[in-house]
């Protein structure tokens, strides 16, 4: 497991280990011990979500209020997607700043999100399934987001206008301007 920090302080690019053979690979995708050991960070996860989607999809931005925010270790099985965090803590120099990164079934890349950050991400092939886990669980009540589009975060999501799809929810999320900040 190779660790690097990125721009967004506690949000973590996860490079893991791959061993192939003629058989295939297998790799470690998690483990508590080192992910402490390389970033000092005592996660507990509780909870893992699943998605399938199609090219053209944007999920997100979302994130839990309060007690329901969630830190997020997230991968792709299958395919390729654009993984987006934002920085959404009041206090960090990184507030209302964004990273973006590739995360494909090939490059086996993962991607931390601390709590107190927005999270989602545009689906880039036919097919693409997701998978993340949680270390809070979901609350109905708590979750919230940001429009995927909003000009103040100017998020290049790899997409043309044309090609995105979203749901009803999430094309009427909140503006940054209008989020609830941590």
């Amino acid at each position: 497991m190779q660790v690097e920090q990125t721009l967004l302080k506690d949000c973590f690019i996860i490079r893991d280990t791959v061993i192939k053979d003629s058989r295939g690979y297998f790799f470690e995708s998690f483990n508590r011990k080192k992910f402490l050991d390389l970033t000092g960070l005592d996660v507990n996860f509780v909870q893992d979500n699943q998605s399938k989607s199609s090219k053209g999809v944007v999920r997100g931005l979302h994130y839990q209020k309060g007690a329901s925010s969630q830190a997020k270790l997230v991968r792709v099985l299958k395919g390729k997607v654009l993984d987006v965090a934002v920085d959404l803590r009041q206090s960090s120099p990184t507030f209302g700043k964004h990273i973006a990164v590739e995360l494909t079934e090939d490059n086996n890349t993962q991607l931390f999100v601390p709590r107190g950050f927005a999270h989602g991400f545009a689906v880039l092939s036919d097919d693409t399934i997701f998978f993340y886990k949680c270390d809070n669980y979901y609350n109905k009540e708590q979750d919230t987001g940001i429009f995927y589009n909003d000009p103040a975060l100017n998020i290049n999501w790899q997409l043309n206008k044309d090609e995105i799809i979203v749901s009803e929810k999430d094309a009427n999320l909140l503006l940054f301007k209008d989020a609830v900040y941590f």
